[in-house]
């Protein structure tokens, strides 16, 4: 699945370990404090727990979407807007 990682996170340290896993977990950085790529379901909830450790649930904001890649392609980018060829909705499979 996709999913977009929309934050607004006021500690620096909670900031940058929230980038610090979305980068880990290969999302890709989109904006600032949004980030975008492919998951599976286990990945997704490694990642929302991951987060969920560090923010401040008073004071912080983190949005997690999903999408598939019909809706992705449906969406409008204007300007300098990411490589949407970085972004699938494909299993990612490893075989030995």
């Amino acid at each position: 699945m996709i999913i977009w990682v929309l934050y607004d996170i006021k500690n620096d340290g909670a900031r940058n370990h929230v980038s610090k896993v979305c980068k880990q977990a290969g999302l890709y950085r989109v904006q600032y404090s949004c980030f975008l790529g492919s998951l599976n379901a286990d990945e997704k909830d490694t990642l929302e727990l991951q987060i969920e450790k560090v923010i401040n649930e008073d004071t912080d904001k983190v949005y997690i979407f999903r999408m598939n890649k019909d809706q992705l392609n449906e969406c409008s980018m204007l300007g300098q807007a990411f490589d949407e060829s970085l972004v699938t909705d494909d299993v990612k499979a490893l075989f030995f």
